[in-house]
C-alpha cells in the first residue's frame, strides 16, 4: 500500500497543509523562495504532518490548529534535510539533486535556519505552551541526535544501543512530537498522550531500521539516493555492526575498515558480508520488534478510520521497498 492509499481518509486536510506550507514559504528574499520551494515540492512520503493529522483525528478534533501545526512539523523536517545533506556532503535526495548541490552549502545552511525559525514563528501563533515545549523540546533533541550522529562516524566501535540512540534522537523524536501534538490538541489526557508519543516513537525508530536496511537492498531509482551512502560517510548502522558482531574475523576487518576509512572502494566487499551473515533481516527484525510496540501503544486509543490508517502505517513502516 501506497502513501497516497494510506492517506486517503486525510486528502482534504493534507491538501489544506499544503496550502498552509506554500503560504508559509513566502519570503521577500527571493533566494529563500527558490531554495524552500525546491525542497517542499521535489517529493516526500509526508509522514511526519500525516501523524499529526491521523492522532488528532482519532481523537475527534475538530478545530484548525492540526493544518497549521502538521506544516511546522514538515518545515522542522525539511530544515534537517537540507543541514543533513551539506553534513553529509550527499548529491542525490528522492531522486533529485540536493539544495546544496544545486545553490551550494550556504545557501542550504541559511535557508534551513529561515525553515527552523519559521516553524517557530507559526508554533507561536498556535498560543499553546504544551505545544511550543513539545516543539522547543523535540528540536533540541534532534540537534543532539545530528551530533551524536557525527561523533559515531567512522567510529567501528560503536554499540547497537549507541546506533539506536541517534535514532531515537534524530529521526524518531520528531515522529513521537507529531502523534503528541495531535493527542495534545484532541484534548488526550496524560496517559493517552503518552501512548499516542510512544506510537510515534517506536514508528520512527522501524522507520529509520528499514531506510538503513533499504541502503544496502534498495533499488537506487525507487530510493531516490545512491546505494552505499550511508557506508560512503562512514555510518556505522545495524547490519554494520551486525556483520562486526556475529561475521567471520575477515567479514569484521573488512566492514571496520569500510566504516573507519569511508568511501564506496570495498563495497561489494561489504554487500557480500552483509548477506551472509543475514544482517538485513536482523535489521529488519528489530523493525519489526518495533512496529510491534507502536501497534501496541494505539491499544487505548478508539477505533476509527483514524486509528486503522496508523496501524496500516505501522505496516508500511517494515514491509515498504522504498
Amino acid at each position: 500500500m501506497s502513501p497516497q492509499q494510506l492517506y486517503a481518509p486525510i486528502v482534504a486536510d493534507m491538501q489544506a497543509v499544503d496550502a498552509v506550507i506554500r503560504q508559509r514559504l513566502h519570503s521577500d528574499v527571493v533566494l529563500i523562495r527558490q531554495v524552500a520551494e525546491y525542497i517542499v515540492q521535489s517529493g516526500g512520503k509526508r509522514l511526519r504532518p500525516a501523524l499529526v493529522l491521523f492522532s488528532a483525528g482519532a481523537l475527534g478534533y475538530q478545530g484548525r490548529h492540526h493544518h497549521e501545526l502538521a506544516a511546522v512539523v514538515e518545515f522542522i523536517h525539511t530544515a534537517t534535510l537540507l543541514h543533513d545533506d551539506v553534513v553529509d556532503e550527499s548529491e542525490l535526495r528522492r531522486g533529485n539533486k540536493t539544495a546544496n548541490a544545486l545553490f551550494g552549502n550556504a545557501a542550504s545552511v541559511l535557508v534551513g535556519d529561515f525553515l527552523y525559525t519559521r516553524a517557530f514563528q507559526m508554533m507561536v501563533g498556535v498560543d499553546n505552551m504544551r505545544v511550543m515545549r513539545v516543539l522547543a523540546d523535540a528540536t533540541n533533541v534532534i540537534a543532539e541526535g545530528e551530533v551524536l550522529q557525527l561523533l559515531n562516524c567512522h567510529n567501528a566501535d560503536v554499540e547497537i544501543e549507541d546506533y539506536l540512540r541517534v535514532i531515537r534522537y534524530k529521526t524518531a523524536k520528531l515522529f513521537e512530537a507529531a502523534t503528541r501534538l495531535g493527542a495534545i490538541l484532541g484534548g488526550a489526557g496524560p496517559e493517552l498522550e503518552e501512548k499516542l508519543a510512544a506510537f510515534g516513537m517506536h514508528l520512527g525508530t522501524a522507520f529509520q531500521l528499514i531506510d538503513d536496511v533499504l541502503d544496502y537492498s534498495s533499488d537506487e531509482a525507487a530510493t531516490g539516493k545512491h546505494l552505499g551512502d550511508d557506508l560512503a560517510e562512514g555510518k556505522p548502522t545495524l547490519p554494520l555492526i551486525h556483520v562486526m558482531k556475529h561475521g567471520s574475523v575477515e567479514q569484521a576487518t573488512i566492514v571496520r575498515s569500510a566504516i573507519e576509512s569511508g568511501g564506496r572502494d570495498d563495497f561489494q566487499r561489504v554487500l557480500h558480508a552483509i548477506r551472509e551473515t543475514g544482517a538485513l533481516d536482523e535489521a529488519r527484525r528489530y523493525a519489526r520488534t518495533e512496529a510491534a510496540l507502536a501497534t501496541a501503544a494505539l491499544d487505548a486509543v478508539p477505533p476509527s478510520i483514524f486509528k486503522e490508517s496508523l496501524l496500516q502505517l505501522s505496516d508500511f513502516a517494515v514491509e515498504r521497498d522504498y
